[in-house]
């Protein structure tokens, strides 16, 4: 997905006068709305929802929206005529345009034109997101729907239990910096969606500190307008997670902690679900992703083991890099021979068999080398969940985030961690509360989580 108009600086400056009292960008909730009434906005009291996609809108809903300080954004699909779609949405007074698909360039510019300085929004297919454009959101409407695969339907390298996230495309997109990161996947069709599996989708993307496009399939949109019991409070539990996350606008700014670092070209396999990354993330290994692009000595600070995946792209400083972090100490390993690092094929954005079978070379090369080597955070009693952890600037804070792709709450977790710190916060949608119970190691500390039921978040300050 991509932001902007025909001079993307003047647009980013002009912006705060042409919508003032509306939240920026960067701070945009996004769902899509299903209903054209206005009293559907009664759903959104004390939600951090704030930003509106709309298939259909009228001037009393779109004025009712301005009033709650609502970005709307109305959706333009192909198989229309886009320039005069996005004309009568701005005639309208929406806020700005969402172009979902796949449109010629042509088209695109024109409507970018049209909008002049209102917002402008394109949600693509992964492989024309505008990677290390200075956007303030990019995004896509091609993701997988996050939860547990059976193993006898999945064959490739894990353990004993095998999660579809979205966690590894996102980390390679932000691992360039910057924009936020929407995925605007809708929920699988012809399947009953439970208020947990909404839960997950929303913190499956929040954790690695993207957004999910908030949707809703047309039974549980149905059931939630007629204000069904159980409806409302899946909605209200939704809602919960969401807060978790918004409430931690500090989280997105903070970079990711590991000794491993994979160095790959994010516009490769990067863009791929069910890749290297999510393989080194069923493992709960902490891991840095580093662009090949920006591989430098500064990048691989602290590092202890690099994965290269991308050694037959790299240039002369590159190489340079890696042999100078051999020589200090550090381990590189590379893929088996006679591997590439290859992008999606077509339309396909996972992998299929002989990817898998692939992947499955490099997994074993990596367990058989890092396996029993502390690289940081260990997760222990959590072969349902992921984790993606997060340190602050100055190095002082650590931040352990956990999320839960079971039907069941997770519990007796054990966390292992390097150092000592002085205070650990559990912060969970349900409530914060101090961990007082810190045990130590001869070369670590650790500490017990009773119980996560769908995310949680532990914060360790030195």
């Amino acid at each position: 997905m991509r932001v902007g108009v025909l001079f993307p600086l003047i647009w980013l400056r002009a912006f705060p006068l042409l919508c003032a009292g509306l939240p920026q960008p960067p701070a945009w909730v996004p769902a899509r709305w299903p209903w054209p009434e206005t009293k559907s906005l009664e759903l959104l009291a004390g939600s951090p929802v704030n930003c509106l996609l709309l298939q259909s809108y009228n001037p009393e809903f779109l004025a009712a929206a301005a009033e709650h300080g609502l970005v709307t954004l109305a959706v333009i699909t192909p198989g229309k005529d886009s320039l005069a779609a996005a004309r009568k949405a701005l005639a309208a007074k929406v806020t700005g345009i969402v172009m979902e698909g796949d449109f010629p360039e042509s088209d695109a510019s024109a409507v970018k034109q049209a909008a002049g300085g209102a917002p402008f929004v394109e949600v693509t297919s992964r492989t024309r997101v505008p990677l290390g454009s200075g956007l303030p959101i990019v995004g896509t409407y091609q993701g997988v729907w996050p939860g547990i695969v059976p193993m006898e339907s999945r064959a490739g390298p894990t353990g004993a239990t095998w999660i579809l996230t979205n966690t590894g495309f996102i980390r390679a997109v932000r691992a360039w910096g910057g924009a936020t990161l929407w995925l605007a996947n809708r929920p699988p069709a012809n399947t009953v969606v439970t208020g947990t599996r909404y839960r997950q989708a929303i913190a499956d993307a929040a954790m690695s500190g993207a957004r999910w496009v908030l949707s809703l399939d047309t039974g549980f949109a149905e059931r939630l307008h007629h204000r069904e019991e159980r409806a409302v409070s899946d909605w209200t539990s939704m809602n919960q997670v969401l807060r978790h996350f918004e409430q931690h606008p500090e989280w997105r700014g903070m970079h990711e902690y590991g000794m491993l670092a994979l160095v790959q070209d994010p516009a490769k396999s990067g863009l791929v679900s069910g890749g290297i990354l999510d393989m080194i993330a069923v493992k709960r290994i902490p891991l840095r992703v580093v662009p090949r692009q920006l591989l430098s000595a500064a990048a691989l600070a602290d590092v202890r083991v690099v994965l290269n995946v991308d050694a037959a792209e790299l240039s002369a400083e590159q190489d340079r890099v890696l042999r100078d972090f051999t020589a200090s100490g550090g381990l590189v390993l590379s893929g088996p021979k006679g591997w590439t690092d290859e992008k999606p094929k077509g339309d396909s954005f996972t992998l299929d068999q002989p990817d898998l079978d692939r992947l499955d070379e490099l997994a074993k090369e990596v367990d058989a080398r890092i396996s029993r080597n502390s690289l940081g955070v260990r997760v222990f009693n959590a072969a349902s969940m992921l984790s993606h952890v997060l340190v602050s600037s100055d190095e002082k804070t650590i931040v352990v985030h956990l999320v839960n792709y079971s039907d069941y709450p997770v519990q007796n977790l054990t966390l292992m961690f390097p150092g000592r710190y002085k205070a650990a916060t559990l912060i969970a949608p349900e409530g914060s509360a101090p961990i007082r119970d810190i045990f130590q190691t001869p070369d670590s500390s650790g500490l017990g989580v009773d119980r996560v039921s769908v995310c949680a978040a532990i914060s360790l300050t030195q």
